[in-house]
């Protein structure tokens, strides 16, 4: 089973709306491409790793043993900050690619926006765009200001960021601002870590659908044009997750979920503003 649902980026690049999490999935190598590969026979074709989630030899692994074409599957890999501080990008880009075993990534980005560092990164993120070994480049964990940076050094316009979003922090500032800009948002953390797991007002909702909280929320994100990325190594929590499109919330279903909303972020010491790792 695959299920057919993409989005076009800024730049044309069509990226599927539904992705898999691959951040702490698993600490045992083996368990974690079984996972992947398990995602792959389920339907899913995106993939979200970065460096600093130190598996990108097991989603390199299962994407390129899978059996499919690589033209089918869409990987995304990060950039990390200790690498940015060292102004060794395009070096760290490159042993992301070796770790993957990959001739070109379809999405990189910047993991976080290093204080006086990102707007060089941006630069060297274009170069890897001309060069042909991504197909599409952009940020995570960015606001607004970080992006007007890049967007007025004049060149290109980040294609994706990736942000910690869910009910209850649905940062439509944020989304409204990406809309604008041409930006495509990305939900990391999309299930806030179990945080709806029988949620009695989502519950309640997807008791009306056959769905569980989860997939409610996961249908709420899909709805608003959010490209979302959840995460389990279970293969039944997998096919849960990917389960989203044989229902539609209602608009009043919608507006429920959006006055969820408390800006409520479950890693608050993971601050774009004032992270310091």
């Amino acid at each position: 089973m695959t299920f057919d649902c993409s989005i076009e980026l800024n730049n044309g690049v069509k990226i599927p709306q539904l992705g898999y999490g691959t951040a702490l999935i698993s600490e045992n190598s083996d368990e974690t491409v079984r996972a992947v590969s398990t995602a792959i026979e389920l339907g899913y074709r995106h993939f979200d790793t970065a460096s600093i989630y130190h598996n990108e030899r097991e989603v390199g692994r299962a994407v390129r043993e899978c059996g499919l074409p690589r033209s089918e599957l869409f990987v995304t890999t990060k950039l990390w900050t200790t690498d940015m501080r060292a102004a060794r990008e395009y070096d760290a880009f490159q042993e992301s690619l070796e770790r993957l075993g990959l001739d070109y990534v379809d999405l990189y980005l910047i993991h976080w926006p290093v204080r006086g560092r990102y707007q060089q990164s941006w630069e060297v993120l274009e170069r890897i765009l001309e060069q042909g070994l991504a197909r599409a480049i952009g940020v995570s964990n960015f606001n607004p200001h970080h992006i007007d940076d890049l967007i007025a050094m004049g060149g290109t316009v980040p294609a994706v960021n990736q942000y910690q979003l869910h009910p209850q922090m649905s940062c439509p500032t944020l989304r409204s601002y990406c809309r604008n800009h041409g930006v495509q948002i990305e939900a990391c953390q999309p299930l806030g870590q179990g945080l709806y797991v029988g949620d009695p007002v989502l519950s309640e909702i997807g008791r009306k659908y056959a769905k569980s909280a989860v997939q409610v929320v996961l249908r709420w994100e899909l709805q608003h044009g959010i490209v979302t990325l959840p995460k389990s190594s279970r293969p039944d929590r997998i096919r849960e997750n990917r389960d989203l499109f044989d229902f539609e919330l209602s608009s009043e279903d919608m507006a429920v979920i959006d006055h969820m909303n408390i800006n409520r972020s479950i890693t608050p010491d993971a601050d774009p503003e004032t992270f310091t790792f």
